[in-house]
């Protein structure tokens, strides 16, 4: 599964993949691969790293748990694949971005081109069993994000964390918020959009941030 990570990932995050923990969830993930149909796939399980080299890191977007569905999930938090329908959270993210920008509503519910300049698309935990939320949640995925996020804060350059819901804010605790910038909002979920995710304007502040520190501001704008 490691081999899997690209090499500058790789080299920041030695320590935890010599670790037993992640031998253990190795182990945890392709039993389940045996058994089960499990997303995303392997080819696709570490896109965000791939698309994202770590000195290009400038935004942390978390997420929790890739998507259940068939075809849905292909290792970036929040994104589908071209061709499939934007699940709720993702609409719901499409509105805001809509409204704090006044961009056309994207055509798909894709992500890759904000990958692509620099946003970590990270879910917390990097596999689901088919049709069952949250199935490989505490079998060691935390433990290896908990250290992606160290990690990406421990860089020298500004990076801004957008944390929405609970779950995330948590992880607050692992950044270091002397050099970065953490922007806190409700999850994009329909249980809690209407609670302030809406009128966050998170992808706008995002862009002032990385500006006043002097780094280049994302191109939020998707394919409409």
């Amino acid at each position: 599964m490691k081999d899997r990570l690209p090499a500058d990932w790789k080299k920041v995050l030695k320590d935890v993949l010599a670790g037993p923990e992640f031998a253990q969830l190795e182990a945890f993930v392709e039993e389940e691969r045996r058994e089960h149909t499990v997303y995303p796939t392997e080819e696709d399980l570490f896109s965000a790293f791939r698309l994202t080299p770590y000195e290009k890191v400038k935004v942390l977007l978390l997420g929790q748990d890739p998507y259940h569905g068939p075809g849905q999930a292909h290792g970036l938090a929040f994104s589908v694949q071209p061709g499939v329908k934007p699940p709720p959270s993702l609409v719901n993210i499409f509105k805001e971005l809509q409204s704090d920008l006044g961009v056309p509503k994207p055509k798909e519910g894709s992500l890759v081109p904000w990958a692509k300049q620099g946003v970590l698309l990270l879910n917390a935990v990097l596999t689901v069993r088919e049709g069952q939320a949250n199935a490989h949640e505490g079998h060691g995925w935390e433990h290896f994000t908990d250290a992606v996020i160290q990690k990406v804060s421990d860089k020298e350059d500004a990076v801004v964390f957008l944390l929405w819901g609970s779950y995330a804010q948590k992880k607050e605790a692992l950044i270091d918020t002397t050099r970065h910038v953490i922007l806190k909002a409700p999850h994009p979920s329909p249980l809690s959009a209407k609670k302030g995710f809406f009128g966050s304007r998170p992808f706008s502040k995002t862009n002032e941030e990385l500006k006043e520190r002097g780094r280049e501001p994302i191109d939020w704008r998707l394919p409409s």
